[in-house]
């Protein structure tokens, strides 16, 4: 017996002494964390993590673990200030709370309607500031909370909330009127201010009424154009009514300044329609014109000519903004005329339902000499002669030519308003119109019945000022006094000034 307990006391003297003390409490946490995996990540789908770790258990994991003191339990301490510097670190129990899981959270707890949309929302508690630091990258959160906002049934749907969305600022804006009762048209134009300098059209009205039809050859207004004119004018009337119009500019021009009944009939026109029309002068029409274009003016431009060939009279500005440039292009003006021709006038006197190239001719001397009896038509010096000089049109005319240029099936205004034409495709569309006969004339989708005999002369109005200020481009406009018009009431209202003056408006 004492030879074999000398033995065994002798092997035990052999054996390392870390084999002998173990650690029941070590192995029992390397058992828990290696498991069956035998050191791998494992997971349980449980919700709550490991005591002593962050993330998957691997092998970092377990050397942290090991290395802690058996007095602390885990990284929640009982140390305030390592508490708080591990919360900074991202390494806090709860974490950061992402921007879309908040979403999904508030969305969950509160139900989006139908026309529902998500918000944003400030709570009224405050939050502790540490609170705002956290986060692996020190990255503020956000201080506003995302919330529900559940729409009414009764309100619009998406897509009209999307259109409200689109033009809040329109609503309930004031609206301003324009009627220009012309010697061929009579046009109504009803608008409310948008962006400084522009406007949105609520309403529309235009006719040919043909007022000054055989006012060349007899100096009064017909019984039957008289007629025509105030049955267009009830239309404007009730449209007028049908709008809380805030201010109001009704103008006739050229044939009620020629006719010697043209007083007479706007007494009749106020007596029936209960619309009080004022006669404007030359100078005023003239003036409203160019107002009407004045975004049509590129600010590299030095200077223009502007001209509305009208029914009984033709309106021709030259406009210098090479100094300056002043939001109002009519302050520009440094010379104006008003020829007293129009279509309508010069298509009675020499014919416009069968035009030949010889007649055609005549029409253009004509207006050719009372251009020369404009003396400052020559005003704007070597600046006709510039890269940046053009001739800008407003009329029936120009803006026929541009729809034939562009081989419209029909009259499309956003298509042409603002075009380009070039010298030579004026010249070239002249000539095919020149080659037509009336019935194709009045075939053309652009032109028809009411323009057919009308077209050729406003061409030679146009031709008679391209020789007197030749331009390599001109500019469409489909526009003029009615924009002009809505223009110096907005203006002098101040609904560009102060946008959201409309609000006080009773």
């Amino acid at each position: 017996m004492n030879k074999r307990l000398a033995c065994v006391l002798q092997r035990f003297a052999r054996r390392p002494k870390d084999k002998i003390l173990k650690d029941p409490e070590s192995d029992a946490r390397k058992a828990s964390n290696e498991g069956a995996s035998g050191g791998g990540s494992v997971s349980n789908g449980t919700t709550n993590p490991a005591k002593n770790g962050p993330g998957p258990q691997g092998d970092s994991a377990r050397q942290t673990q090991e290395s802690q003191p058996d007095s602390q339990e885990g990284r929640f301490d009982k140390n305030p200030k390592k508490r708080a510097r591990r919360r900074r670190r991202g390494k806090s129990k709860h974490g950061a709370v992402s921007t879309e899981n908040a979403v999904a959270v508030a969305a969950s707890a509160h139900p989006v309607g139908e026309a529902g949309t998500v918000a944003q929302a400030k709570t009224g508690k405050k939050r502790r500031p540490n609170r705002r630091r956290r986060g692996r990258s020190g990255a503020k959160q956000p201080e506003a909370i995302i919330a529900a906002t559940v729409t009414p049934s009764n309100q619009a749907k998406p897509a009209e909330q999307d259109n409200v969305r689109r033009e809040p600022k329109y609503a309930g804006a004031p609206l301003y009127a324009a009627l220009d009762l012309g010697t061929n048209n009579c046009r109504l134009l009803v608008a409310t201010p948008t962006r400084p300098g522009q406007f949105r059209v609520i309403d529309a009205f235009s006719r040919i009424v043909r007022l000054g039809e055989g006012l060349g050859a007899t100096g009064r207004l017909s019984p039957n154009a008289m007629s025509r004119a105030i049955e267009a004018l009830k239309i404007c009337r009730d449209k007028l009514e049908n709008h809380d119009v805030r201010k109001a500019r009704l103008i006739a021009t050229e044939a009620c300044r020629q006719a010697e009944n043209g007083a007479e009939f706007l007494g009749q026109v106020k007596h029936e329609t209960g619309l009080d029309l004022e006669i404007i002068n030359r100078q005023t029409e003239a003036r409203l014109a160019v107002s009407g274009c004045g975004t049509l003016v590129e600010r590299e431009t030095d200077a223009v000519v502007l001209f509305d060939i009208g029914g009984g009279s033709s309106e021709i500005a030259l406009i210098d903004v090479s100094e300056r440039r002043s939001p109002r292009l009519a302050e520009h003006i440094i010379a104006w005329t008003s020829l007293p021709v129009g279509v309508v006038t010069l298509a009675e006197r020499f014919g416009g339902r069968d035009v030949t190239t010889d007649n055609f001719a005549v029409m253009v001397n004509h207006v050719a000499e009372l251009l020369n009896d404009f003396s400052e038509r020559h005003k704007l010096g070597d600046l006709v002669n510039s890269q940046n000089f053009h001739l800008l049109g407003t009329s029936g005319t120009v803006t026929t030519l541009a729809g034939i240029h562009l081989g419209l099936d029909r009259y499309d205004r956003r298509r042409i308003d603002g075009i380009w034409m070039q010298n030579d495709d004026v010249t070239e569309m002249t000539s095919r119109l020149l080659s037509w006969s009336f019935d194709e004339r009045v075939a053309n989708p652009c032109i028809g019945a009411d323009r057919a005999d009308l077209v050729l002369a406003g061409c030679a109005i146009l031709d008679a000022i391209r020789n007197v200020w030749p331009s390599q481009k001109l500019r469409v406009a489909d526009r003029g006094l009615r924009e002009g018009i809505l223009t110096e009431l907005m203006s002098r209202d101040g609904a560009w000034r102060n946008r959201w003056f409309r609000a006080n408006v009773a």
